[in-house]
Parts: structure tokens; sequence; C-alpha cells
């Protein structure tokens, strides 16, 4: 089964990370996609850009209205993701528990909804 690790983070932290650590969290993140790769599990994964690049599309009456930036406004930021592909729950939760962002955010872990051809 597919699940989506969703990665939120408050994106202001990384500003604040000296050199060495930005290297240590890019080598962290490094080490687990490789781990996933050669476990078999991993689909895809990426950054997003900033949530100040996000642009909102809702229904208002019936015609579309465009907004600038995210969904919603929180304390910590959707910054990727990864895309696994696991037998049950219980793995996906333990590949999200090994994940970096849960040292200084929150991995969200969500089944994928097949669509029928």
């Amino acid at each position: 089964m597919q699940y989506m690790l969703l990665l939120y983070a408050n994106e202001g932290g990384w500003a604040h990370l000296t050199p060495a650590q930005q290297e240590q969290g890019v080598a962290a993140y490094r080490a687990y996609s490789e781990a996933l790769t050669k476990a078999g599990v991993l689909k895809g994964a990426d950054r997003l850009q900033g949530s100040s690049a996000a642009t909102t599309v809702r229904l208002t009456e019936g015609k579309p209205q465009v907004l600038d930036g995210p969904y919603a406004d929180s304390r910590e930021q959707l910054g990727g993701y990864y895309l696994i592909d696991v037998p049950d729950l219980d793995a996906a939760l333990s590949w999200a528990s090994r994940c970096p962002t849960v040292g200084h955010g929150v991995v969200e872990v969500r089944p994928l909804w097949a669509m029928s051809a």
C-alpha cells in the first residue's frame, strides 16, 4: 500500500542553523532517502519551495478565487514529502518515525486513495 509522508516544519528554522548544522541536516535526509531506496520502498520524494511561493485556489459563489499564500496559516509548513510503498500502516509509521523531520517538526502519514482506472 502506498503512503505519503508529509513533512511539516517551521520554515524559518533553517536560517537559524549554523552551516555545520545545515550540513548535518542535509546528510541526515540523504541517509534517510538512501535507506528508503535500499529497502525498495521509495516511490518518490521532493522538497517544496517556501510557503510564500504558494497560491491557493478555491471556489467562492461558484467562481474561482486565487489567493497568494498557503491554504492555512500555521506554525509549521508543509516542506516536502516521501511517497513510499509498504505492506501496512505499521510499516509506514516505522519509516515515519525514522524521518529526520520528527526531530524538529512533524510527519503526517496518510494512505493514498487508489483511483480506479
